[in-house]
C-alpha cells in the first residue's frame, strides 16, 4: 500500500526549504518500520495495523534526530506519528522527564497521556498528566514519583517550572501539538518561555493542521532548520468530507438547525456554536424539540465536561454542541456530521471543524448554516479554494413530512416481529372488517411523536428576493455600495464614538489583492473579541488601511489583542500604536482564560443585530 505526501525541507520566513516535492512511501503496515514487536502487539490490539499517511511520513524518515515541522489535517493520527517513535528512543525507570509534549487543551493533553501509557507501560516508561484544573498535589506526586514523559498544557506545564516541581535540565524532545490552535489560544509568552526553559532539548517537533504566519515565526525563532513534512492537499484534505451549505432565515436559524437534524438525521453529529452561552441555548432548545442534545464549554467543571463527552463517545448523546475551544483535541471516532452555526472566522477555523467528522476513510458531513447576508461572504472566503461545496435551501416541513414517512415505512417492512406479536395481530385482523382501516389506526399511533419541523421556505425566499433586489439597485446606480473602499458608519454616534474613538494603521491595504474592508473587519474582530459595533470608520489606502476603534477596542488592543493583531500579520511593530488615550470606560474582558468567547448571541432574532464579520470562538 503505497502512502503519498509531500516534502518540504523548509518553507517560508527563514524556515529552509525546496519547493516541495512528491514523494511516496510504502507502507502495508507498521511493521514495515522498525518499531519492537512490544508496540507492534500493542497497535495490533488496538486494531491499527495500517499507518496513517502523517505515520507512514514521520516514520519513514531516516533522520529523526532533527527538528521537524509536520503539517496535517485534526484526526489525521498526529498522536501516534510522534509517540511511536519518540517512546521508542526512550529507555524505563528514569526519574527525570526526557520528552516534552504540550497540547493547547486539558482534553487533547490527557487523551495524549493516556496513549503514551498505553504504549509506555510495555517498556516501563512513566508518564506524568499535568493540566489545568486537575490537582496540583496529584501532579506534584507524578513529578516526584518520576516519570520519563510529561503531557500538559502551557499554562500548567509553565506554573510547575516556576515552581520548582518540573525539572527540564533532561528534556531531549519537546513536541508542541496543534501549534496553530495553542498561538490562536493566546499562548504564546507561555511556549516562548518553556522552549526557552527546556535549554538542553536536542530537537523540537510542531504539529499542526495550518501554518499561519505566527507558527512561521515561532518555528524561524526556536527552530533550526526543520525538516518539514506537508500532508495537508486541498484535495487530500478534504477527499472523505461531503461539504453542504444550508441556507437558513437570519431569524429564524435554531428552527433551520431543527430542521436539518430532522432531514440528516445524524448518528453522531458535533455543533459548532460562536460562544459559550450559545452553547447552552441551542443545546437546551434541542431538548425542548424532543432531540437528545448536551452542551460542552468552558464553564463545565471537569466532571462535566468528561461525562459529556462519555455520553457522546458512546452514543447515549448523538448531539454535542460547543465552542471551538472546548472542542479542540476532542478525538471522538465516528462523528458522521459537523454542522457550523454561522460563518466561521476564517479558512482555518473551516478547516479544524470540519476535520472533526470523515476520519479513518469515513465519510463525514460537513454542514454550514448561513443566512443569505452571510453566504456571500463564505463565497469570497473559498474563493481561492477547489473544494466542491453543494448550495441548498433549508428543507421545508413538507420535504421533511415525506423523508421521516419514507424512513419509518422502511423501518416497518424491514421489522421482522417476535411470535406473540404476529399472533396478536391476526388477531385484531379477525376482529376487523376493515385491514386497511386497522392498518391507519395503528400508524396514526406510530407517527403522533415524530417531529416534522417548521415551515421556512417562504421566508428564506422573501429575504432572497429582497436581496437581489438590493443586488440590481446597487448595479443601477441607486444605491451606493457600503464597501466602495471605505466602510461608512453606521450613525454618527457610533461612527466616532462620541469623540473618543481613536485610529489606528493596519499593515493591509489595496496592493494586498487578497484583503479587502470585510476581511479586515472581520479580522479585526476576531484578533480583539469585539462585535463590529466597536469597528467605526475603515479607510483603505494603497499602502495600509486606517481604522478607527471605539474604547473598548482600545482596551482590547491593550489586553492582548495587540500580539494577536502582529501574529495575524495585521500590525507590525509601532505600526498600529494608537495615539494616547482620551477616555472612555474600559470594556470587560469578552474572552475568559481558557481563550473562549463570553457573551450572548441571540439566535432567534439574528436579523435584528446588524451583520457579523467573522466573529468566532
Amino acid at each position: 500500500m503505497k502512502r503519498q505526501g509531500r516534502l518540504a525541507v523548509g518553507g517560508p520566513l527563514g524556515i529552509p526549504c525546496d519547493s516541495g516535492r512528491n514523494y511516496e512511501v510504502t507502507a502495508a503496515s507498521f511493521r514495515d518500520f522498525n518499531l519492537p514487536e512490544s508496540f507492534l502487539a500493542a497497535l495490533d490490539q488496538r486494531g491499527f495495523t495500517t499507518p496513517t499517511p502523517v505515520q507512514a511520513q514521520v516514520l519513514s524518515q531516516p533522520n529523526l534526530d532533527t527538528d521537524m515541522v509536520v503539517q496535517a489535517r485534526t484526526g489525521s493520527g498526529k498522536t501516534l506519528a510522534f509517540l511511536l517513535p519518540l517512546l521508542n528512543e526512550l529507555e524505563g525507570g528514569g526519574k527525570k522527564p526526557r520528552l516534552l509534549v504540550l497540547s493547547p487543551t486539558r482534553e487533547l493533553a490527557m487523551q495524549n497521556a493516556g496513549e503514551s501509557e498505553f504504549l509506555g507501560h510495555i517498556r516501563g516508561i512513566a508518564t506524568a498528566s499535568i493540566v489545568g484544573g486537575m490537582s496540583m498535589e496529584h501532579q506534584i506526586f507524578q513529578l516526584r514519583r518520576g516519570a520519563s514523559v510529561v503531557v500538559g498544557t502551557p499554562g500548567r506545564v509553565l506554573d510547575h517550572i516556576r515552581r520548582g516541581t518540573l525539572d527540564l535540565s533532561e528534556i531531549e524532545t519537546l513536541v508542541l501539538d496543534e501549534g496553530d490552535n495553542m498561538l490562536d489560544m493566546g499562548f504564546r509568552d507561555e511556549l516562548e518561555a518553556i522552549l526557552e526553559a527546556a535549554v538542553n532539548r536536542k530537537k523540537t517537533w510542531l504539529f499542526s493542521a495550518t501554518m499561519p504566519d505566527s507558527v512561521f515565526s515561532l518555528c524561524k525563532r526556536y527552530l533550526k532548520e526543520p525538516l518539514r513534512l506537508e500532508l495537508n492537499h486541498e484535495e487530500e484534505q478534504h477527499e472523505d468530507i461531503v461539504h453542504r451549505v444550508y441556507l437558513v432565515p437570519s431569524r429564524q436559524r435554531m428552527e433551520a438547525l431543527v430542521n436539518i437534524l430532522l432531514w440528516e438525521k445524524p448518528a453522531l453529529c458535533l455543533i459548532f456554536c460562536h460562544t459559550k452561552t450559545d452553547t447552552g441555548e441551542v443545546a437546551g432548545r434541542l431538548q425542548e424539540e424532543g432531540l437528545m442534545a448536551l452542551a460542552l464549554n468552558g464553564d463545565m467543571t471537569q466532571r462535566e465536561r468528561s461525562n459529556a463527552l462519555e455520553s457522546f463517545r458512546t452514543g447515549r448523546i448523538p448531539i454535542l454542541v460547543a465552542t471551538n475551544v472546548a472542542a479542540r483535541g476532542l478525538d471522538v471516532q465516528g462523528v458522521s456530521h459537523v454542522i457550523q452555526l454561522g460563518l466561521p472566522d476564517s479558512m482555518e477555523t473551516f478547516v479544524h471543524r470540519s476535520g472533526r467528522t470523515g476520519r479513518a476513510g469515513h465519510e463525514g458531513s460537513n454542514l454550514l448554516l448561513l443566512t443569505p447576508q452571510e453566504s456571500g461572504r463564505f463565497k469570497f472566503m473559498i474563493r481561492s479554494s477547489e473544494m466542491k461545496v453543494e448550495w441548498l435551501k433549508v428543507p421545508d416541513i413538507q420535504e421533511i413530512s415525506v423523508i421521516q414517512r419514507e424512513r419509518r415505512e422502511e423501518s416497518l417492512l424491514e421489522l421482522v416481529p417476535a411470535p406473540e406479536i404476529r399472533a396478536w395481530a391476526e388477531s385484531l385482523l379477525e376482529r376487523s372488517d376493515d385491514a386497511a382501516d386497522l392498518a391507519a389506526k395503528l400508524l396514526s399511533v406510530v407517527v403522533k411523536d415524530i417531529p416534522t419541523g417548521y415551515s421556512l421556505r417562504d421566508s428564506l425566499q422573501r429575504e432572497l428576493d429582497q436581496r437581489r433586489e438590493r443586488a440590481a439597485a446597487r448595479r443601477e446606480g441607486r444605491v451606493g455600495s457600503r464597501f466602495d473602499g471605505e466602510r461608512r458608519g453606521i450613525g454618527t454616534e457610533r461612527a466616532r464614538f462620541r469623540g473618543q474613538g481613536l485610529s489606528i494603521r493596519i499593515a493591509k491595504g489595496r496592493n494586498d489583492q487578497e484583503w479587502s474592508v470585510g476581511r479586515i473587519l472581520g479580522a479585526l474582530c476576531a484578533a480583539l473579541g469585539v462585535s463590529r459595533d466597536e469597528i467605526g470608520n475603515i479607510k483603505m489606502r494603497d499602502s495600509h488601511t486606517e481604522v478607527e476603534l471605539s474604547p473598548a477596542a482600545i482596551a482590547s488592543l491593550d489586553d492582548g489583542g495587540r500580539r494577536r493583531l502582529i501574529d495575524r500579520g495585521l500590525i507590525s511593530g509601532g505600526s498600529g500604536e494608537p495615539q494616547p488615550r482620551l477616555g472612555g470606560p474600559r470594556r470587560e474582558r469578552r474572552f475568559d482564560r481558557s481563550g473562549e468567547r463570553l457573551g450572548k448571541r441571540n439566535f432567534e432574532r439574528a436579523s435584528e443585530r446588524r451583520p457579523r464579520y467573522g466573529r468566532d470562538a
